[in-house]
């Protein structure tokens, strides 16, 4: 048994919508707003992992594995960061160069 084809879905072009084609979920937070997250965690796993460094200096009880681990999560973090920062302006340059 088929289904009954309904009526045809109208289809509207990003240019007559306005909105370039990008939908945005609503109440969702915008690639902006992650960014700039990201950014402050990133400091702030910084922060805390010279805080941890600086600790281990003065001689406070502080172990050695929590400065590595701190350092390493801090630097992986920073590594994160940038990797996004690079595919974003890869697929920017690569916009950019579109034929239209």
């Amino acid at each position: 048994m088929t289904a009954p084809i309904g009526p045809r879905p109208q289809i509207v072009s990003p240019l007559e919508r306005g909105d370039g084609g990008i939908p945005l979920q609503d109440g969702g937070p915008s690639f902006g707003d992650l960014f700039k997250r990201a950014l402050n965690d990133t400091s702030g796993l910084e922060t805390d992992a010279q805080n941890v460094i600086d600790a281990f200096l003065r001689g406070e009880p502080v172990e050695l594995h929590q400065v590595m681990a701190a350092s390493e999560e801090a630097a992986i973090s920073l590594e994160l960061l940038v990797e996004i920062r690079n595919k974003m302006s890869d697929a920017y340059r690569t916009i950019m160069n579109m034929q239209v």
